[in-house]
């Protein structure tokens, strides 16, 4: 792993080493950004600590040497009669002493929260190498959380000293003699050809030993830790402790059944979230690649060895296993040929053709973006079918008839190693904004202060009372405002969210995005295999006659033939089955030509020799062609006729032919407009070559002097349910944008079929000819030709459909970054864009502050889905949509055609069946109960679930799952915002009822806050579990907690129920006894009494009212009607308020501590409750009709 620490790292010190070894001083250490190299993936910065020695740690240097004895001396003094007044008090001495207490564990507790304050407490900052012993080190955006990891020291291949640590399994070591920072391992993946090629593996153990102790073994487990270790991380999160003081706190003030009620139930949730995650991380544990032996090639001979201990620079055979077992690391194809299921990784179920780099150039160097598809096979993947290198061929070859590869990757550095790691460290703790969050409690804290306050100073006039006691009350107040439901709550509705999504098929690894996809302003579209389907078909060959009358297959020529028959990358496996590009596997069947297993075609609609493959140059996104070497024997001689056949887009093939149609772009441009494909195709004939010159021949040699054999040209019809989702996207309002890599003209007319476009010109902008001439707008039809203006391009877009190519984003990225930048949100269609210049797009969309959605396949549309807020990956070659999996006993039967009566299930209609079938369609409907009860348990992602691509991934091929994700999105971002709603108004009324009325002697009995307790756990549940509608709405939900709609609401509705309560208290107040002492004895038992049985009622009412009032229903998720869940805890709660007030059964209000109301005053009392109840639903609508819908930003 290591890079040696070199000249910083003295050895001169060591005993029994030359002292002519002395090196210069140690270089200090940087600290933060500095400290690792710019651009690194995972570290955004690492800073070096030492820690400090116990006594010295401000954990416990101020409260052991400072304040505690203090403290002491205080009271001893005030026990001897010297001191001030509150020392001779015990209860103000008690409570000085518990604040101290307090103050020392909230600061041991703060070092556990936070790593930052953990090392502020207990460590110091040290710059010297050799005293350094820990290092914080903090990732970039969304991968994980910040960590404090050990140094490690070990001796390097110089015998010096090498400084390193391990962050989320990945091992960095610092480089001392040129960079002076920490860097990752650097693995052998960015070689001339020249050195896999005519690399031998590992000679010596030496070198075997130097390599393991560098790199690292090829294992890519995780430990689970124990049930005990996870509880105890949960017990010290801030919201339980904060949970446990208050329980406390309730307990000191005589609360004992609600305080039990409380903690037993925050107890058996944190239990519950730490078994399902020792469950999860036992299924993620299972994901990692089983120890199998394999053959490598060590010490110059082939070795078994086993997988787990392969490093990079083996070379290792590689082939189909019998025992199904997987690839065990990344590794390059030297010798060979292998077809390779990707779909572990890629989720892509169409098998890969790998090939070998022997006959590469060898000055060419190993580029893992661009070579991979071709060169690269991935650890985890499984390898379908492989071809062993060729007898006569000199170079390696396996004992066990294999493919050689050489090894570049191992352990968590593999890419499934890195979906592993995203599984496991990149996601967050499912919560809500947590920033937001904060600030809403700030923001209900200011009332309980003003409410404490209001307690402290009216209850110290009356000389007599407790100090203590009141003090007690007064935090009460305070903490009372941050309900303890809220931190399940907030994670309770995205739970929701993500198990509705696994039964949908679609799988989520970083579930805080869910939100996110409520908010989406911006939704990106790749086109190919994503908008259209990948079901192909071929029209016939254009440009064989005159204008662009497109001939069918059956009238082609035989070099047209020739070229679409052998010019492509189709493999067929053992059983029969043709795997690669289904554009290819069309162009094959429309020719009506079989491919053979050892590279031979065949034609079976026309006369005419086969054809045998010796040599292909493969399609590149970048060179956009692809072309092999064929040949086929003369009529009548055994002797080989050498062909070559080439394909590619049109203006990358017309300076390769020799001669081309006079209307060659008009015919192509034509065709494209209309939205079909166009590949070009070129044949030449090369005469006889002898097997030295087929070997070498190189790909400028095939694509020169070309014959122009027609157009081949393929429409891609849209997937079925395309139109109808992308309408309901832009009804919903969200802007529809298409990122692809095909050609402009037909991505237009795509746009246009799909309604991307309403506009009745498209504009292209099209990069300048010539030199110092400025870019132009064109129309598809040539008709408008404008300059590109430096004005504001929102005039333009108004008028036009715009559409930028990549050529012309990358020439106006060179020349006017700004410019780009105002242009991108009313671009509609990017069209002929590389893989880089997608993410490009989708970053610059969320720099500008569009929460952008990206929905790709898996494959090449990796870095904007990773950047996009929500990336949708569709796996491509799956089902559009799947079979009803099962159906519930409750939903009915499916009858297929006619309703047959002797069906299974129509005999059970009458009754007709057996005992033994009775039973047996019990125990079906027994298991599905239980089958349904384990669905709601939270999904894990299993690794052929998840791509490495995306944070989404849909199994199923339909855009439909977009809709989806962004309806869930939005039911959890409405559902989590009446929950800030209802708990602020909530706590509003307590810090009322617990500061005035309590002065006033109004207290709740232990038996009141229980079913108070009871009923509002209920009714939260119940909220978090809203289902969204079936279709999106125009409306957008609002984005954050902090807006005049949500602000206004509750301040509004709690003025309204204020005046209720001061109503009724006056009322209830007024029909009481008068009081005899000017003072309440606030420390008395409970008694009943009409002003707390009154105040009680109501409290319980206002809280169903709030409820009521602020679920927010249509049009983004079901109505109150529809959750019955919910209607029926506010039934209950009703029921309960009505039977109280009502005094129907005198048992249960005596056992709740409620007296007996007089019938009048009973009415008055539901009169003002309905009143309260019509005012605050009146103002909650009326606020939402003017302010509660936010517009969208973006030109929709």
């Amino acid at each position: 792993m290591a890079a040696a620490v070199g000249n910083a790292v003295s050895c001169g010190a060591r005993p029994g080493r030359q002292p002519t070894l002395r090196l210069p001083p140690r270089a200090l250490l940087a600290a933060g950004p500095a400290l690792v190299a710019s651009g690194d993936e995972l570290v955004a910065g690492v800073w070096p600590y030492r820690r400090l020695a116990l006594l010295r740690r401000l954990t416990v240097l101020p409260f052991a040497g400072l304040l505690y004895p203090a403290w002491l001396g205080a009271v001893a003094a005030g026990f001897w009669g010297w001191g001030s007044s509150w020392t001779q008090i015990p209860e103000a001495a008690l409570l000085v002493f518990a604040t101290i207490c307090l103050a020392h564990a909230l600061t041991v507790l703060s070092g556990h929260w936070s790593v930052h304050a953990h090392c502020a407490l207990t460590c110091t900052p040290e710059y010297d190498p050799s005293k350094v012993t820990l290092v914080k080190v903090v990732p970039t955006p969304n991968n994980g959380s910040t960590e404090l990891v050990a140094l490690h020291r070990d001796e390097g291949e110089d015998g010096r000293e090498v400084l390193s640590f391990e962050f989320q399994k990945i091992k960095y070591s610092y480089d001392a003699v040129e960079k002076k920072q920490f860097l990752p391992v650097a693995f052998p993946v960015g070689n001339v050809f020249a050195y896999y090629q005519s690399n031998r593996g590992f000679q010596e153990d030496a070198e075997i030993r130097a390599a393991e102790k560098k790199f690292g073994s090829n294992k890519a487990e995780m430990v689970v830790p124990d049930f005990s270790e996870l509880f105890k991380e949960r017990a010290t999160a801030p919201f339980f402790v904060f949970q446990v003081l208050c329980v406390g706190l309730w307990c000191l003030d005589e609360y004992w059944y609600y305080s039990v009620f409380t903690l037993s139930m925050l107890v058996a949730f944190e239990a519950s979230l730490v078994q399902q995650q020792m469950r999860n991380m036992s299924e993620i544990r299972k994901m990692g690649n089983k120890p199998h032996v394999i053959q490598v090639y060590r010490s110059r001979k082939w070795r078994p060895v086993a997988s787990d201990e392969v490093v990079p620079g083996d070379i290792v055979s590689i082939g189909r296993s019998p025992q199904e077992n997987l690839v065990p690391c990344d590794v390059l194809l030297l010798r060979g040929r292998c077809i390779v299921d990707e779909a572990m990784l890629t989720g892509e179920s169409v098998p890969q053709m790998k090939e070998p780099i022997e006959d590469l150039d060898p000055k060419r160097v190993l580029d893992l973006q661009a070579d991979s598809r071709l060169h690269v096979i991935f650890g985890g993947t499984k390898v379908v079918q492989h071809m062993p290198p060729q007898k006569a061929t000199t170079g390696l070859k396996p004992v066990d008839n294999g493919c050689v590869a050489f090894v570049l990757r191992t352990g968590f550095n593999t890419s499934q190693g890195r979906l592993l790691r995203t599984i496991l460290f990149g996601v967050k703790r499912v919560t809500a904004n947590n920033l937001e969050t904060f600030i809403f409690i700030l923001f209900l804290l200011v009332f309980a202060v003003a409410a404490a306050a209001y307690v402290w100073i009216e209850g110290t006039k009356d000389p007599s009372r407790n100090r203590y006691k009141l003090f007690l009350e007064c935090t009460l107040i305070l903490t009372s405002v941050v309900p303890p439901e809220l931190p399940i709550e907030l994670s309770l509705a995205v739970n929701t969210s993500l198990i509705a999504l696994a039964k949908l098929y679609m799988y989520c690894t970083e579930p805080f995005r869910i939100p996110f996809a409520g908010k989406v302003e911006v939704c990106c579209f790749d086109k190919t295999g994503t908008l259209t389907s990948d079901s192909l078909v071929v029209r016939g060959v254009a440009g064989l006659r005159d204008g662009k009358e497109v001939t069918p297959v059956s009238n082609i020529p035989v070099e047209t033939h020739r070229a679409l028959a052998s010019c492509h990358s189709l493999v067929q496996l053992d059983d029969g089955t043709l795997v690669g590009d289904p554009l290819e596997k069309a162009m094959l069947t429309a020719v009506d030509w079989t491919l053979t297993k050892d590279e031979k075609v065949f034609p079976r609609s026309i006369k005419t020799q086969g054809l045998k493959i010796h040599q292909r140059f493969h399609f590149a996104s970048a060179l956009k062609r692809m072309s092999v070497l064929a040949s086929y024997e003369k009529l009548g001689s055994t002797e080989l006729c050498y062909i070559a056949a080439v394909k590619g887009a049109p203006e990358t093939l017309y300076s390769m032919f020799a001669q081309c149609p006079p209307d060659y772009h008009h015919i192509h441009t034509e065709i494209s407009r209309e939205g079909a494909r166009v590949l070009a195709l070129g044949y030449k004939e090369l005469g006889h070559l002898s097997h030295q010159q087929a070997r070498e021949v190189k790909r400028e040699a095939l694509e020169c002097n070309l014959r122009f054999v027609g157009f081949i040209v393929v429409s891609c019809p849209l997937k079925a349910d395309s139109k109808a989702v992308i309408r309901e996207i832009q009804n919903a309002s969200h802007r529809v944008v298409m990122i692809t890599g095909d050609n402009p003209l037909t991505a237009c007319h795509v746009a246009q079929e799909l309604h991307f476009i309403d506009k009745a010109h498209t504009l292209i902008l099209q990069p300048p000819t010539e030199r110092g001439r400025p870019c132009e707008w064109r129309s598809i039809d040539g008709s408008i030709v404008l300059p590109l203006a430096e004005g504001s391009p929102k005039v333009l877009a108004l008028e036009h459909a715009l559409c930028l190519t990549g050529d012309s984003l990358a020439y106006l990225q060179a020349i006017d970054p700004q410019q780009l930048l105002h242009l991108i949100p009313h671009v509609q269609v990017f069209a002929r864009v590389a893989p880089k210049q997608k993410e490009f797009v989708v970053t610059s969309l969320k720099e500008l502050g569009y929460v952008t959605l990206m929905c790709g396949d898996g494959t090449n549309d990796v870095g904007a889905l990773k950047h996009a807020d929500v990336g949708v990956a569709l796996l491509a070659n799956a089902p559009e949509r799947v079979v009803e999996r099962r159906r519930r006993p409750r939903d009915g039967p499916i009858l297929s055609g006619s309703v047959r009566g002797s069906s299974r299930v129509s005999r059970q209609r009458s009754g007709l069946l057996s005992p033994d079938e009775q039973t047996a369609s019990q125990r079906d409907r027994l298991s599905q109960v239980l089958r349904d009860l384990e669905d709601e348990s939270m999904p894990i992602v299993k690794l052929g679930d998840a791509s490495i691509a995306a944070p989404f991934t849909s199994k199923l091929s339909s855009i439909q799952c977009i809709c989806h994700v962004i309806k869930q999105g939005r039911c959890t971002l409405v559902t989590t915002l009446q929950m800030f709603k209802i708990l602020a108004l909530n706590a509003l009324i307590l810090a009322y009822s617990q500061s005035v009325l309590y002065l006033e002697g109004v207290k709740f009995s232990d038996f009141q806050a229980t079913l108070q307790g009871l009923l509002l756990a209920g009714c939260f549940l119940f909220i978090s579990r809203s289902k969204p509608l079936k279709t999106l709405s125009r409306e957008r939900p609002l984005p954050n907690i902090f807006n005049l709609y949500t602000v206004l609401t509750v301040m509004l509705q709690f003025l309204v129920h204020f005046l209720s309560l001061v109503y009724l208290y006056s009322e209830a107040q007024a029909r009481s006894p008068a009081k005899q002492e000017q003072f309440v004895d606030l420390y008395k038992e409970f008694e009943p009494s009409l002003v707390n049985s009154t105040v009680y009622i109501m409290a319980m009412a206002m809280q169903t009212a709030t409820f009521a009032i602020n679920y927010k229903g249509p049009p983004f998720m079901e109505s109150l009607p529809e959750n019955k869940p919910l209607v029926w805890s506010l039934a209950v709660s009703i029921l309960a308020i009505s039977s109280l007030l009502l005094g129907s059964s005198p048992d249960i209000n005596s056992q709740f501590g409620l007296v007996d109301i007089p019938v009048e005053f009973k009415l008055v009392i539901a009169q003002v409750l309905l009143l309260d109840f019509c005012l605050a639903l009146l103002v909650d609508r009326v606020l939402q009709f003017f302010l509660g819908a936010p517009k969208l930003k973006v030109p929709s």
